[in-house]
């Protein structure tokens, strides 16, 4: 099964965490093929521009505030729209591979990239001052759906869930790997833990990426984009940080180049014991507002 196969959303940062795999440092890829690298982490934001805009306009769209997911709905779509544009698939599925990338971008996807960053900075504190000065809207929010800091440690969550309940742990910083070792960027962190919390950090990530995509953009080397690999055998483990939290994948490689074992950990295996405790105390119809603050993933849980 290709290693993007399991979820369209996080296709990319499923192909990253496998790409990175299996074995000694000796197999990581040489500095001549520093571009692959950075293409990598490309293709890892703009997945997170895309997931983070949906989740902010649906949460908004529980709270019966339409207007606000037809809006991100539309960036979304941009964003899917450039990715296909340079890399040949909306969710960039499999466009990143053991040994590098499958496709390169040209001075002409630099340009289209620059100008959808600069729609999305335009855009974004727009829709962020919608959010903050709706009071119908931030009375759904506010105090909704708590996740105290202390549950979210003693489970390790990951993601927009932890740093929004002041976890902040984030793979691109703990286990900086190529290029996020070369980049200047922030995790944002909340000490509130409510739904509000959730989608601020969701905010301001959008912020950070955009950021990130600038300097990429702006200092994307020179080479070669892949190279022969020899896979196996041998064994390896890896953490990559996906838009909703830290993906770890452990492989054993056989003799003949086959997969022996595989462990995949997705990062809402510790995130969907935390919803049934952020629901108590609430309302009804304020469910679907906490699950969507959480977006955990069920394919992601059934792996």
């Amino acid at each position: 099964m290709p290693s993007g196969s399991p979820a369209g959303p996080r296709a990319t940062a499923l192909s990253l965490t496998r790409s990175l795999l299996p074995g000694p440092p000796k197999r990581l890829l040489p500095s001549k093929y520093r571009r692959a690298a950075w293409l990598r982490a490309l293709m890892a934001e703009l997945e997170r521009l895309a997931n983070h805009l949906g989740d902010f306009g649906a949460i908004c769209n529980d709270a019966s505030f339409a207007i606000m997911q037809a809006q991100c709905a539309i960036l979304r779509e941009r964003v899917l729209r450039a990715s296909n544009a340079c890399f040949g698939h909306r969710f960039m599925r499999d466009r990143i591979g053991v040994g590098g990338v499958l496709c390169d971008v040209d001075a002409g996807h630099i340009s289209m990239l620059s100008q959808l960053v600069l729609e999305l900075a335009q855009r974004l504190p727009r829709l962020s001052e919608l959010y903050d000065k709706t009071a119908s809207l931030l009375d759904r929010t506010v105090g909704t759906g708590l996740l105290t800091p202390e549950l979210a440690r003693q489970y390790a969550c990951g993601g927009f869930i932890g740093r929004a309940s002041a976890r902040s742990f984030d793979a691109r910083k703990a286990h900086a790997f190529a290029p996020y070792d070369r980049l200047l960027f922030e995790i944002p962190t909340s000490q509130e833990g409510d739904v509000n919390a959730r989608v601020w950090v969701r905010i301001r990530e959008i912020g950070e990426s955009l950021s990130i995509i600038r300097q990429l953009l702006d200092r994307l080397p020179g080479g070669p984009i892949s190279t022969n690999y020899n896979t196996g055998p041998g064994e390896g483990a890896s953490l990559v940080e996906g838009f909703r939290g830290d993906i770890f994948v452990w492989m054993r490689i056989g003799e003949n180049g086959t997969i022996e074992r595989c462990h995949l950990r997705d990062p809402s295996w510790f995130q969907w014991p935390l919803l049934e405790a952020a629901i108590e105390g609430n309302i009804v119809a304020d469910f679907p507002l906490c699950n969507k603050s959480f977006n955990c993933s069920y394919a992601g849980h059934d792996l």
